[in-house]
């Protein structure tokens, strides 16, 4: 899948990348009162860019320039624009600089 093909509200994406910009980790405590690690990150492929959202361990792990790779994300919507999550099944794979 291409991320210029990503919208909100689709499930099982796989999806590759190059990271183009990542923010600070930080502590949020989440709707169910849970404290959790989050960063977000901006990732491109020739079709576009998505942010992507890193949660727990996966916080804080990605550099710009590393190729990452989620498996059975989730793209949902956030202030109207879309973002995509590794979500409760998924997994994402940094694999180092491009």
């Amino acid at each position: 899948m291409n991320i210029g093909d990503l919208k909100a509200g689709t499930g099982n994406v796989n999806v590759e990348g190059e990271v183009i910009s990542v923010e600070e980790a930080r502590d949020v405590v989440t709707k169910f009162g849970k404290k959790l690690r989050v960063s977000d990150a901006v990732i491109k492929d020739d079709t576009g860019e998505i942010k992507l959202t890193l949660w727990g361990d996966d916080s804080g792990k990605a550099s710009v320039g590393d190729k990452i790779k989620v498996e059975n994300g989730y793209v949902s919507e956030f202030k109207g624009n879309p973002q995509l999550s590794a979500g409760k099944y998924g997994k994402i794979i940094i694999a180092g600089k491009k």
